[in-house]
């Protein structure tokens, strides 16, 4: 057992690692269209209309870019702050309130409004790959995985955002993995 945990991490890493790379040497303009048509399918979608408290992230190399979203205001964003080893979830309302933190990776400021479990209808958590299980490569330091399996995080509508390249068919998953609800690409919303 524990050399099968052994391997699939090391399949993680080398996986991460290749993907990243190939989302590091997409064209600027080739990112933002893809970026645009993922955002285009989070609005169509009913579990995105019928949210009112959505949680997103600010794109770090070249993670999908949801931004044109966060402009409407029939949402309250939040958008997470690296506390330690967990995710600190905060309102945003403008461009002010925000600044450079953990991992040169922008987040709210200290003294924005916290957003609390119960408030929150949709998370739209960024993933490095994901699979057609639901299942995430993440960016390595379990943040996610930590929020995600907390009971009070439990039974969230969860959104992993991923380019269509990195929508594999199987990833290496551990026993503390946890399933999202769907999978948003550039191509379209898939549900788990």
């Amino acid at each position: 057992m524990v050399l099968l945990i052994y391997c699939a991490l090391v399949d993680k890493v080398k996986l991460r690692q290749k993907l990243l790379q190939q989302r590091k040497s997409m064209l600027v303009s080739e990112w933002q269209h893809k970026s645009e048509r993922i955002a285009e399918h989070l609005q169509a979608s009913s579990l995105f209309t019928g949210a009112k408290t959505v949680l997103a992230y600010f794109s770090f190399r070249q993670e999908p870019d949801l931004s044109s979203l966060f402009v409407d205001n029939n949402y309250i964003w939040g958008f997470p702050r690296c506390v330690g080893k967990s995710l600190h979830w905060h309102q945003v309302t403008g461009s002010d309130s925000i600044a450079k933190g953990s991992y040169a990776i922008m987040e709210p400021n200290t003294d924005s409004p916290q957003i609390y479990p119960e408030e929150v209808d949709l998370i739209l958590v960024p993933t490095v790959a994901c699979d057609y299980q639901g299942y995430r490569l993440g960016s390595g330091g379990g943040y996610y995985d930590r929020l995600l399996s907390s009971p009070l995080w439990q039974g969230k509508t969860t959104i992993g955002i991923v380019f269509d390249f990195a929508y594999l068919s199987k990833l290496p998953i551990e026993p503390w993995d946890i399933r999202l609800s769907g999978i948003c690409t550039e191509i379209g919303l898939h549900m788990n």
